[in-house]
């Protein structure tokens, strides 16, 4: 199929006389782990649940696989895996029971549910519980099967909100691994506002705030999208900062200690040439120069206007 796998049209939805969201558009058409990223109250559950079918938008589209999800929401849910951030998870069942259970609710054919808990059991390393009641999982575990309910049908595309949440450091670096996984079959949309997440798991972003989307790009994109200004260098004959400041370029010095300086500059053409050319003459030694990175944190506040 030449569809993309998600396409959103203008999307907007009210809630009483509050737009949650206005005029959403984007397109999703190669598989991939793709961020979904906002501050609290910034839309993005609110867009994930009508790109779910959970919620019926005021206004826009959302197709997958080139079907209306509004026209036609069970034959487009059929492409779709869903994870809510708190998972939907019956705990007084087993885990295959649970997983039987989810199949059918599925639409899977009765003869092929005995194989499709077994492979999604195996993809979600949770055959060894398989007779073990949810409530008596750990977190990590509960976790991993909220997941396997949502690609038990073998989705093209997976939403999964916040998986990481309330997790410990192990079960964190457990839960990323297997989202990496699953994803090299598929779309993953994996909703956030923790940046480390993003920048560990997420091949692209899309970022939300105050009901429109303000980013899309690249991890790449979004680590280089505030120019830097500031160059880090390292020099064993320590200069006076006022020699640095009188290069042309340099705006402000600032001493790290040791022999690192933190160059803040407005020329950044040539700068870096002059820094190397004026320490090569005076014998400073330069031995390191690199461009300061903003940090992801000053990124998500410019984005976001905070």
């Amino acid at each position: 199929m030449n569809d993309p796998i998600v396409k959103v049209e203008k999307l907007s939805h009210r809630y009483s006389v509050q737009w949650a969201i206005r005029d959403i558009d984007f397109e999703i058409t190669k598989n991939g782990i793709y961020g979904l990223l906002g501050s609290n109250g910034a839309g993005k559950s609110t867009t994930m649940n009508i790109m779910c079918g959970v919620l019926k938008q005021t206004a826009g589209n959302v197709f997958i696989r080139g079907i209306n999800i509004r026209d036609n929401p069970v034959e487009a849910k059929r492409h779709i895996g869903f994870l809510p951030q708190k998972p939907p998870l019956h705990v007084d069942l087993t885990v295959e029971e649970y997983l039987r259970y989810c199949a059918r609710l599925r639409h899977i054919p009765k003869q092929e549910i005995e194989k499709a808990i077994t492979d999604v059991m195996g993809r979600c390393a949770i055959t060894h519980f398989r007779k073990r009641l949810i409530r008596n999982l750990s977190g990590g575990y509960q976790q991993r099967v909220g997941i396997a309910q949502a690609i038990i049908h073998n989705p093209e595309f997976v939403v999964l909100d916040e998986p990481t949440n309330g997790l410990d450091p192990n079960q964190i670096l457990e839960i990323r691994k297997l989202v990496k996984e699953i994803a090299e079959e598929r779309t993953i949309i994996l909703s956030t506002h923790i940046l480390s997440e993003v920048q560990a798991t997420c091949d692209h972003i899309r970022m939300i705030e105050q009901g429109r989307v303000v980013f899309a790009g690249t991890v790449d994109e979004f680590d280089n999208y505030i120019i830097p200004n500031t160059l880090i260098v390292t020099m064993i004959s320590m200069p006076p900062a006022d020699e640095l400041r009188s290069i042309p370029g340099i705006a402000g010095v600032e001493e790290l200690g040791g022999p690192k300086y933190r160059l803040k500059f407005t020329d950044g053409q040539d700068v870096k040439e002059r820094i190397i050319e004026t320490s090569v003459a005076r014998g400073w030694r330069l031995t390191e120069i690199f461009a300061e990175k903003s940090s992801l944190d000053a990124i998500f506040a410019e984005l976001s206007k905070k």
